[in-house]
Order: structure tokens, then C-alpha cells, then sequence
């Protein structure tokens, strides 16, 4: 990987790809279409010198925090651990949301189907 000279708008493009958009999300992000970014997503690449989006990822975050591309494995492990500790609790926090959403549909799901009702509700319904 080596240092590329990036326009503004390739720029925007290679970081909301870094952080895991679609080539169509960040064409509705950033009000384009989604064959500029596969545009410019070519370009990217070749001006970086990376295949793959995962790659892209790589070259984003170490020239966006300075990293060094020559790092040995063991300080590459080091810098991974340290990136994961800082990503990891946003991560579980949103997985906690989830599943405190889909435990609620699922009750109000099991209501509906039992037909059960609570006297409230009877009551309210009766009025009219």
C-alpha cells in the first residue's frame, strides 16, 4: 500500500466505505449515483494500490490515525487490539437495543394471537 493523492470527493467516498456503507448507501448519502461511486471506488483503488473494500478499510484507518503499513506482526496485533477495545463497547451497545426491540414485538406479537385482552382495553372497547 502507498500514500495516494485523493480528490475531496474520493476522499468522502473511501471513508464511508471504511466504515462499512454499501456503494449504494453512500450514493444516497452523498446524493450521487451509484455508478460515480463505483467510479470513483475504481479510482480509489487504483490510486492506492488496494483490491478490495476490506482493504481500503485498512489503507482509511492507518492513514487516517498514522499507522505505519510496515508494522510488525506483533505491533500490528497491538494496534488491532487497541482499535477493537475502542470499537467493541459502541458494538455491544447496539446489539443490546436490538434485542430489546425484538424481545418486544415478539410479546406484542404473542398477545395478538392469543386474543387476550386486558380488562382496560374490554372496557374501553365496550364504550363504544
Amino acid at each position: 500500500m502507498r500514500t495516494a493523492e485523493l480528490t475531496k470527493r474520493e476522499y468522502e467516498v473511501a471513508e464511508l466505505l471504511a466504515w462499512g456503507m454499501t456503494k449504494k448507501e453512500v450514493a444516497d448519502r452523498l446524493f450521487i449515483s451509484y455508478f460515480t461511486v463505483d467510479n470513483h471506488t475504481k479510482n480509489i483503488f487504483q490510486k492506492t494500490g488496494v483490491s478490495s473494500v476490506n482493504g481500503l478499510s485498512a489503507w482509511w484507518f492507518c492513514t487516517r490515525f498514522k499507522i505505519s503499513f510496515d508494522l510488525s506482526p506483533l505491533k500490528r496485533a497491538v494496534v488491532a487490539g487497541c482499535l477493537l477495545l475502542c470499537i467493541l463497547p459502541r458494538e455491544m451497545m447496539s446489539d443490546q437495543d436490538t434485542f430489546r426491540v425484538r424481545q418486544g414485538r415478539t410479546r406484542t406479537s404473542v398477545r395478538a394471537r392469543r386474543g387476550r385482552r386486558s380488562r382496560r382495553e374490554r372496557d374501553f372497547i365496550a364504550e363504544f
